[in-house]
Order: structure tokens, then sequence, then C-alpha cells
């Protein structure tokens, strides 16, 4: 849920906060020189865990996820 009021960004809302967090980590990435593009997604997808089943298999997703990366097709 984006909150949005007269078409800007709540200040302190998710997405305010997670882009001041991407700019701070892209300005000081360009600043080594190694990351000029685009080095984030254009958005992000926020979910609501709503049980402990559900919690413990996105634990499992993100702990194996670097497993997987030789085999992931993007690559």
């Amino acid at each position: 849920m984006k909150h949005i009021i007269n078409g800007e960004p709540k200040s302190k809302s998710l997405s305010v906060i997670i882009g001041a967090f991407k700019g701070t980590v892209t300005r000081a990435a360009r600043q080594t020189n190694i990351f000029t593009n685009q080095i984030w997604q254009p958005r992000f997808h926020d979910h609501i865990i709503r049980n402990e089943k559900a919690y413990i298999a996105i634990q499992q997703y993100i702990y194996r996820n670097p497993q997987n990366w030789d085999v992931d097709e993007f690559f």
C-alpha cells in the first residue's frame, strides 16, 4: 500500500524510506566508479507475512537464494 497525499509520497512511508536508502547507496556506489548504471530494480515488492509457515518459507528462500545464482536465467 502506497501512502500518497496530494500526489506525493507521505513522509516516513515505506516507499520514501526505501527510496532514500536506494539513493544513498547508489550515490556511494557511483563514487567508487564501479557502478555507473542502474543498480536497483525500479520497484520493490512488499509482502505481509501472515503466519509462521509463510515466514519460514521466505526465510529459506532468502537463505538459499545465493546458492541458486549460477542457475539463474538472468545471471
